[in-house]
């Protein structure tokens, strides 16, 4: 009668650890994604296999492609974490960003993410180094772009801090091209240069969203030093290239109209936000431009992926 009786309450204290449980590693989850900025990793990821299926015209192999996911997003999440752990201290200053796990104290202890951070950069570039060299420097050198030369060096000095910081997502590119043996090629490095003029588009629009934020963190970026106007045309010097670097893919034996016809179309979509922001500087207007700019590459890299498959 007593085990009848506790029997009920047994249950539903098994049904409470197990939806504990399941909170616990929903949030860990979520720690790690926001962490190791996973959701900006994936998109790195899409441009390195980018790369690769563009120096492969077709098809790089899963074996290759496996190289450059492991490795790519090893690396890439490394290096985001070192940023988050060198930028701890001015992420709570920004409403964006001050829920952070190294900010918010969901990492009591944040000297371990400089040591794991450190090993997610150094193990892969230091097991392709025998193999394939050029994939272990372009795995080292986004790192080091990405970490030294915009987190510590350009973004507290300049304005334009985000213009050779966006030089770490060409890396990216260079490695899918590094891991079918051809960087070279020129397909791929145009790809990687669209990404480059992408980057201050795809940026700058957010910085507009929470200008605020960079000001009272005292970071100099260029949205938070110019009227929304002025960052607005800064924004076009950066999109009209980057269009153009799109549209001119088609020029390599790889593409084709099936790759043509659908960028054209998102190439003009954005061009007519960036220009409506020019005309109306409104918050709206900049997160509708944000939005369609991280449209824009998903939709460039599936467009190359499906054409050169085809």
């Amino acid at each position: 009668m007593i085990y009848m009786a506790n029997e009920p309450l047994t249950q539903e204290m098994t049904k409470i650890d197990a939806v504990s449980l399941r909170q616990d590693w929903r949030a860990f989850l979520h720690m790690l994604v926001v962490l190791f900025k996973l959701r900006v990793v994936s998109l790195l990821l899409m441009a390195a296999v980018g790369g690769a299926f563009l120096g492969a015209a077709g098809w790089p192999g899963l074996g290759r492609l496996l190289l450059v996911l492991v490795t790519g997003g090893l690396a890439a999440s490394g290096a985001a974490s070192l940023n988050q752990y060198l930028e701890r201290n001015k992420d709570g200053a920004m409403g964006r960003t001050h829920k952070r796990p190294l900010v918010n104290g969901d990492i009591p202890n944040p000297r371990w993410v400089l040591y794991a951070g450190t090993a997610m950069i150094l193990i892969p570039v230091a097991a392709t180094l025998p193999f394939n060299p050029a994939l272990a420097f372009f795995l080292l050198l986004g790192a080091v772009i990405y970490v030294g030369i915009y987190t510590i060096w350009l973004k507290p000095r300049t304005l334009l801090n985000i213009v050779i910081g966006g030089a770490a997502g060409s890396a990216a590119v260079m490695t899918g091209g590094a891991a079918v043996d051809a960087w070279r090629d020129p397909a791929v490095i145009v790809l990687a240069l669209l990404v480059f003029l992408w980057t201050p588009t795809h940026f700058w629009s957010l910085a507009i969203l929470y200008r605020d934020d960079y000001v009272r963190a005292d970071v100099p970026m260029l949205p938070a030093r110019v009227s929304v106007q002025q960052a607005s045309w800064w924004v076009l010097s950066h999109t009209l290239p980057t269009g153009l670097a799109t549209l001119g893919l088609v020029l390599t034996p790889a593409l084709g109209w099936l790759y043509f016809v659908p960028v054209a179309l998102l190439t003009a979509d954005l061009l007519r936000r960036n220009i409506r922001l020019i005309r109306q500087p409104t918050p709206r207007h900049a997160k509708s431009l944000f939005l369609a700019s991280n449209i824009y590459l998903t939709a460039v890299l599936f467009f190359i992926f499906v054409d050169t498959l085809l």
